[in-house]
């Protein structure tokens, strides 16, 4: 069961990429435990498995998933099996902190921040070369020429192939660029059926009614225009139209839910793959990544690549999740 492949934006560099992204945040275990598991190796293994059963051969880290332990566990499913390295392609973010002894939770964009967070990864990872490394939050006190210095270092030095960010808008993308030698190849952002500001902040452009929508105006054309592939984290909502419980929501929410199942139904595949058909209807062509680690999920999502919701389709769900009818 293989996923349609699309025309991506990464696919000029990545050119078997996935349209879909397997998020490995889920990957080691308790967030609080000092070590793995056995039990967690086999769990990787597994969830591993799912996502190329499915044709999914792009994983997304980062250097502060269960504190290191999703990159170490990963790292051994590799040492275990390093045929897999040479078919698939990784990805991990750096510049979070945690609280510490010497601060608060922080962000990061120093060049030694960054390539000691690099050199980390590598070794939990146990390879040599990431495919991409994302910039994971603005760091509000970034030096540009720090981070230009940061990645001119690990590209020389074979470290990292490509660069991007998460979670910036077009505007902080193109002031970044403007000292990089290397373009930016990626944005993640929160997107999602349910966090659906993305398609508002066009719907809503210059109507009052769309003040307090907190999604940064222009980020998705400037990604358009310089051919930088959107990402997509929280693409499945959290379980939100999927099977979690939401007695306690509002009724549009079940009302979304329901119209969810029902496409399944028209579909005959899993609602997972109709959430994520929603994202990958939009011509942006977005690559979500799946956040879940259940094999079964994984496999679901997997059939997301059967579904061509019509424009009716796509626009019920759309107003529904808005609760709200369009302007």
């Amino acid at each position: 069961m293989g996923l349609a492949m699309t025309n991506l934006p990464i696919n000029r560099i990545l050119p078997d990429a996935s349209q879909l992204v397997f998020g490995c945040m889920s990957l080691g275990g308790d967030w609080g435990a000092s070590t793995s598991s056995a039990q967690d190796l086999k769990h990787a293994h597994a969830a591993i498995d799912a996502a190329l059963a499915v044709g999914i051969n792009f994983f997304d880290h980062a250097d502060i998933y269960c504190r290191g332990k999703a990159e170490s566990v990963f790292g051994e499913v590799l040492k275990l099996r390093p045929e897999l390295r040479d078919e698939i392609y990784l990805q991990s973010k750096c510049g979070i902190k945690f609280e510490d002894e010497q601060g608060p939770q922080r962000y990061d964009f120093s060049r030694q921040w960054i390539c000691d967070s690099v050199e980390g990864s590598l070794t939990r990872l146990g390879v040599e070369q990431l495919d991409i490394l994302e910039l994971h939050r603005p760091d509000p006190l970034m030096n540009p020429e720090e981070v230009a210095e940061a990645f001119t270092a690990l590209k020389a030095a074979g470290k990292v192939k490509y660069f991007g960010v998460s979670n910036m808008s077009g505007t902080q993308m193109q002031f970044l660029q403007s000292y990089l030698p290397y373009p930016l190849v990626s944005n993640q952002l929160e997107m999602s059926l349910q966090r659906h500001s993305f398609v508002d902040e066009g719907v809503f452009a210059v109507n009052p009614d769309g003040a307090n929508i907190n999604f940064a105006a222009g980020t998705l054309e400037y990604c358009g225009q310089n051919d930088v592939q959107i990402q997509s984290w929280g693409s499945l909502a959290q379980g939100l139209y999927t099977g979690k419980d939401i007695s306690d929501q509002p009724i549009y929410v079940r009302q979304t839910a329901d119209k969810v199942a029902a496409l399944a139904g028209e579909f005959g595949v899993s609602a997972e793959a109709i959430v994520l058909a929603w994202l990958l209807r939009h011509p942006a062509n977005i690559q979500p990544v799946i956040g879940t680690a259940n094999p079964e999920r994984i496999t679901a999502c997997g059939q997301a690549g059967k579904v061509e919701l019509s424009r009716e389709q796509w626009y019920s769900l759309y107003v529904s999740a808005r609760g709200e009818p369009l302007p």
